[in-house]
């Protein structure tokens, strides 16, 4: 192979859709999937280049040094692109411990053990370090998130995020590491754990379940079909100046209210309801603590740079979206009853 690859994460969503299109795209590199399969971890969701020669998953937890240890004494890495994180804000508001220690805890080993196995040979490696646009914490009705957006998070989850971010950002000052770091808004698309608001709709409006809307739905997100941000990724990885950081955006701001609106109708249209029934299930709910009203990102660096720019518009995007969850429903049942833990006892044992 001419190179080796390590993915953090690869089996989460935004990572299994990195891991699919590198595979895919690059068959002369091995990439190497470490994923310590959490509840957003599910190895389902490669099930499609599982067999690829190039296509190695090892059960590894990046916050256990003693694992990290053995892989990079099994491979030399070219690159890594870490992926590996906590990221839903309601459970980081519950259990803040458990963000730190993955976010942080988990990406300073990384660096570490990057920063020893490159020691004397950095020309050529990347770390590239995968973050959110979270970090930056609220707008209001005006202005975007540029690179040099001052950081001020407002939840566990992103000031987690951001002390990762620093971290990589001081290995590259102090001791030369070569980095980059991309900062990305909020992505939607297949094989999302639905826990997160479009799947959880979706799901919900199949069943005729409440949609829970919190406060009125006045919150505002720039949203990024995945499979877009996956090939800004690649793009990065390949051609991104060393020790920069990158916005990643869709130039798409939506409220809560009137996605989940858009949502509805679509749903209805799919499942053969009268337009307006879904929308009879939207059931708001009491605001999440330190909720940011708004976030957009300025993406001007990346497409003016690398000529990279979103290609699928956001309607289109959610009835691809809402096609997929109709048409997978065993892979939903799977993840909502903890099946999905399943396929990797069948394909890999107990390791």
């Amino acid at each position: 192979m001419v190179k080796t690859i390590l993915i953090t994460g690869g089996a989460g969503f935004i990572g299994s859709h990195v891991v699919r299109l590198l595979v895919k795209s690059h068959p002369d590199y091995l990439i190497v999937n470490v994923d310590k399969l959490t509840y957003a971890g599910n190895l389902e969701n490669l099930a499609d280049v599982e067999n690829r020669d190039n296509y190695k998953f090892l059960k590894i937890d990046i916050t256990n040094i003693r694992q990290l240890g053995v892989l990079f004494n099994s491979f030399v890495f070219d690159g890594i692109i870490h992926l590996a994180a906590e990221s839903h804000v309601d459970r980081s508001i519950s259990s803040p411990l458990a963000f730190i220690k993955t976010n942080i805890t988990g990406t300073v080993n990384l660096l570490n053990l990057a920063k020893e196995q490159w020691k004397g040979m950095m020309k050529g490696k990347i770390f590239y370090q995968i973050s959110t646009d979270e970090v930056f914490g609220s707008l209001d009705e005006r202005g975007v998130f540029t690179e040099h957006t001052s950081y001020d998070p407002r939840s566990p989850y992103s000031a987690s995020k951001a002390g990762a971010d620093h971290f990589v950002k001081a290995y590259h000052n102090t001791y030369k590491l070569p980095v980059i770091i991309s900062n990305c808004s909020n992505n939607y698309g297949p094989n999302q754990f639905p826990e997160k608001l479009i799947p959880l709709a979706i799901h919900n409006i199949m069943n005729n379940r409440p949609v829970p809307v919190y406060g009125k739905g006045e919150n505002i997100r720039d949203w990024l079909y995945v499979e877009d941000h996956a090939r800004a990724i690649d793009l990065l990885f390949h051609k991104g100046r060393v020790g920069e950081t990158y916005n990643i955006g869709g130039s798409n701001e939506w409220r809560n209210i009137d996605l989940i609106r858009l949502l509805c109708s679509i749903m209805d249209e799919k499942l053969g309801r009268k337009n307006g029934t879904s929308e009879r299930l939207i059931t708001f709910v009491t605001d999440r603590a330190g909720h940011d009203l708004r976030y957009a990102i300025d993406s001007s660096k990346i497409r003016s740079e690398l000529k990279w720019e979103p290609l699928v518009n956001f309607e289109s995007g959610l009835r691809m979206t809402a096609d997929w969850y109709l048409n997978n429903t065993g892979w939903v049942q799977h993840v909502v009853s903890g099946q999905y833990k399943r396929y990797y006892r069948k394909q890999y044992g107990n390791r």
